[in-house]
């Protein structure tokens, strides 16, 4: 309501975005508090780099992660605990973090640091207790009330864990988080919240959704891989034929499919953006993960807002095996509008805009064309620079994307 009581009235606006648009990054730069609410589907650390140019910007970025995460550390958390992924939640929080804060440089150190995994257990919960106690280095280097809070969680956490729990490569962060979590009643937001506040992050970061499911692709020859980390092609040997299609389930024997549904406070923020971007990184891990549960497609059908899809440069994810440019657009939509509640749901009410960089010679003409055929168009801007090809540059994608709203 307005401060007269009427209703707001929404009028959509349309504008010709000049890319790169640096009279925008001139107005940004100098009030990134009211900056724009740019709102990413990832997870991983694809866009690690990317936050940190963001913050220059804005400080009203959002970041829906997948918690389905299940190698290395996160693996022993969650089965010990049953809880979602937390590991690229601490990234990108720390990634949006206010380095210029008192005691963030610290926290920073802290949370990425992993224990050794040449070390015996006595070693690892010696180092455990020193933490907890305040006596190890890292832990005392954070100033005051922030040690307070991370030993406190710590704490919890060494008290809930497990015997056996194997702490070799455990990264800090995930174990603050985790003891946060069971301390806040097993409540993710309430912990991420907390630290969001206490680090000054410069965007909102939350689980797409708050469930301890894990990652499921049907190849195309018949066979299932249960697993994230059996997906990316990091840990394991990258998978030698394409993935057909990717689904939810709850941990335990089979695989069938379980499609949780994200709460309203997700649903407002992903129809309140002003700009949505598909991004770069891990095709169906990070990017399709988040799209999964229900109510993603209805609230980006929703949305008045730019809808951009920066597909990775080609090559470059070992997940996109048998998919050429065109064969990731079909993908993406076909995700989004089987996602949807309704049957009719057109191509620009998911997506309007392909960003590709002409100038890299990746993308043939006929990949355009064909893109173009459905119904999605293609805008050529800068994307990679000489020193991060075949990569793109974070800096001119985040001010492509800037130019859009």
């Amino acid at each position: 309501m307005t401060p007269e009581g009427r209703p707001h009235t929404s009028v959509p606006v349309r504008r010709i975005a000049h890319i790169p648009d640096p009279v925008r990054f001139a107005r940004f730069r100098h009030a990134p508090e009211l900056g724009p609410r740019l709102l990413f589907f990832s997870g991983g650390n694809a866009l690690r780099t990317l936050s940190r140019h963001l913050i220059d910007y804005t400080y009203n970025s959002i970041h829906l992660i997948t918690p389905f995460d299940s190698g290395g550390s996160s693996e022993e958390l969650r089965r010990a605990f049953h809880m979602p992924a937390v590991g690229d939640l601490r990234n990108r929080l720390m990634a949006l973090a206010d380095q210029t804060v008192r005691g963030n440089p610290e926290i920073y150190t802290l949370f990425a640091f992993r224990f050794p995994t040449d070390e015996d257990a006595e070693a690892l919960q010696a180092r455990l207790d020193g933490m907890v106690r305040g006596t190890d280095a890292l832990v005392a280097e954070v100033p005051e009330p922030l040690r307070g809070i991370m030993r406190n969680h710590l704490a919890f956490f060494q008290d809930s864990m497990p015997a056996g729990f194997d702490l070799r490569g455990a990264a800090i962060g995930n174990l603050v988080l985790t003891g946060g979590y069971l301390n806040q009643n097993r409540n993710l937001d309430s912990v991420l919240y907390l630290f969001s506040q206490l680090v000054e992050a410069r965007g909102v970061v939350r689980p797409v959704v708050d469930c301890d499911l894990h990652l499921v692709a049907e190849l195309e020859d018949g066979r299932t891989v249960v697993g994230q980390h059996r997906i990316t092609g990091r840990t394991e040997p990258a998978l030698d034929v394409p993935v057909r299609r990717v689904t939810l389930t709850r941990p335990g024997p089979g695989a069938v499919p379980h499609r949780p549904v994200i709460d309203e406070l997700v649903e407002n923020l992903i129809e309140q953006a002003d700009l949505i971007c598909f991004p770069v990184g891990s095709f169906y891990s990070s990017l399709l993960a988040t799209l999964l549960p229900g109510g993603v497609a209805d609230a980006v059908v929703r949305s008045e807002a730019p809808k951009v899809y920066v597909p990775n440069p080609d090559g470059t994810d070992p997940e996109e095996l048998g998919l050429d440019l065109p064969g990731k657009v079909e993908r993406l939509l076909a995700c989004l509008r089987e996602g949807a509640a309704a049957n009719d749901v057109a191509v620009r009410d998911v997506l309007q805009y392909v960003f590709v960089d002409g100038n890299s010679g990746d993308v043939p003409a006929s990949s355009i064309d064909a893109v173009r055929r459905l119904g999605v168009e293609v805008v050529d801007v800068p994307l990679e620079s000489p020193e991060s090809a075949p990569l793109y540059d974070d800096r001119l994608l985040a001010e492509a994307l800037l130019s859009m709203v």
